[in-house]
């Protein structure tokens, strides 16, 4: 059964990095709901995203371990529901 999934992505800020990670997800077939892409503030050469995705455990697991193959992948991890999306969002996002 497909469920929601918060993906976190910490990974080096290079050219088509965000490119190469969609494709990864892409060719599972798992449905992005939301992204957030970022820059690391203290270092520019560092970033991140963080994903809201649907799809079943298996695959998710699968997609975490073919992410984490990626050279400029640092870690990926995920947790279930979109709860933890929005605790991270909120964090990237400035609302000033």
């Amino acid at each position: 059964m497909k469920q929601d999934y918060t993906l976190e992505i910490a990974a080096d800020n290079n050219f088509s990095v965000l490119n190469r990670i969609v494709n990864v997800l892409n060719r599972r077939r798992v449905r992005i709901k939301k992204l957030i892409a970022h820059e690391n503030e203290e270092d520019f050469q560092k970033g991140g995203a963080v994903l809201l995705l649907h799809t079943t455990p298996d695959l998710m697991e699968k997609v975490k371990h073919q992410l984490e193959k990626l050279i400029e992948v640092e870690y990926a991890n995920y947790t279930l529901g979109s709860e933890q999306y929005f605790e991270l969002s909120e964090k990237i996002v400035d609302v000033d």
